[in-house]
């Protein structure tokens, strides 16, 4: 994860220094890039938020258990 971070504020201090330059193509191609990298970032927070939540599995009841049911006559 650090690592993406690293990519990402590399990639925002390209795309300054590509404004300064006067380098529009390199710009639009840099902000591709930052787009895919911000989207992957997401992913991993809401993936890392998911395996912090409690699920809930229930308790079964003794008969959604036991192997047989006893019918009544």
């Amino acid at each position: 994860m650090k690592r993406r971070l690293k990519i990402h504020d590399n990639l925002v201090a390209r795309i300054e220094e590509a404004k300064c330059e006067g380098w529009l193509g390199d710009v639009e191609g840099l902000e591709i890039h930052l787009a895919g990298a911000t989207q992957k970032l997401a992913q991993l927070d809401a993936e890392a938020d998911r395996k912090q939540q409690a699920i809930n599995l229930g308790m079964p009841s003794f008969l959604d258990s036991a192997a047989v049911k006893t019918a009544t006559p």
